[in-house]
């Protein structure tokens, strides 16, 4: 089986590429013909093109987190409607569910806010695509090569990790080995529709960060006050400091099993 991808050097492909080994790469720069040219043979696409949330969202950047994914995602979506591909598998994020509530696939509306505007209109250009096509909702995707967990690791190695806030907002999180067999079973069973990559036991951030520190033997006890990651990240704070608590009902529904169900174990696994 060959597979053809966007964002293959983020964090997240890197990963899938260990897995899918017959590979093509889509470049944002290429065009749509060239695009087209690259999917000859190509079974599946997978799209992970997209700037990275965790920045400081001035305007001009708010435009590059859109433009990143959707002028990207039609691109590839017109390509693919002429292409002979068989399946289509787009990234997305749990941004898409408002905060403080529990929220599983059956929930169809978005929050109202710029990561809901984002997640809708994302998923919009994904859902053009002419061929079976699946949506997975990122969680917090924990891995020991990049992504939120490795920025967290430094300072909670210098003994300075806190609780957000109160340590009261959810996080649903997600083994970054999970993520990609999650991407083989979708393949495996030609599963299409919306599907939450997130584990099944979300967790407060005040479990999360107790148990990052005693995986790694250092002390949490020092508060990050939420008005400190506003001054530093503006507007985009809120993907630090919003609650989701979100299940991921249509992959049990569909008989996939997670690996790394509780945070334990998926720290345990990936640093030690």
């Amino acid at each position: 089986m060959k597979v053809a991808l966007t964002g293959a050097s983020g964090f997240v492909g890197s990963y899938l590429l260990e897995r899918f080994t017959d590979y093509v790469v889509i470049d944002r720069k290429d065009s749509e013909d060239d695009i087209l040219k690259k999917l000859d043979g190509v079974d599946v696409v997978f799209n992970l093109a997209g700037a990275p949330i965790i920045k400081r969202w001035s305007e001009p950047y708010k435009k590059t987190l859109i433009l990143s994914r959707i002028d990207t995602t039609n691109k590839l979506v017109n390509a693919i409607n002429k292409s002979d591909v068989k399946h289509f598998i787009s990234a997305s994020a749990i941004g898409a569910y408002p905060d403080n509530e529990k929220y599983d696939e059956s929930y169809t509306e978005y929050a109202d806010d710029f990561l809901g505007s984002l997640t809708k209109e994302w998923e919009s250009e994904a859902i053009r695509c002419n061929k079976p096509t699946a949506i997975i909702r990122f969680g917090v995707i924990l891995g020991s090569r990049g992504g939120a967990l490795k920025q967290m690791l430094t300072p909670f190695k210098l003994g300075v990790g806190g609780i957000i806030g109160n340590g009261k907002m959810m996080t649903s999180w997600i083994d970054v080995y999970d993520l990609v067999n999650i991407y083989s079973f979708i393949i495996e069973h030609k599963l299409t529709g919306v599907f939450n990559a997130t584990s099944p036991n979300p967790v407060t951030n005040y479990e999360f960060t107790k148990t990052l520190g005693s995986v790694i033997h250092r002390p949490t006890f020092l508060p990050i006050p939420i008005f400190a990651l506003k001054l530093m990240y503006g507007d985009g704070a809120s993907a630090l400091t919003g609650s989701k608590e979100v299940y991921p009902k249509a992959l049990i529904d569909a008989g996939f099993e997670f690996q790394y169900k509780t945070i334990k174990d998926s720290l345990e696994h990936l640093l030690n």
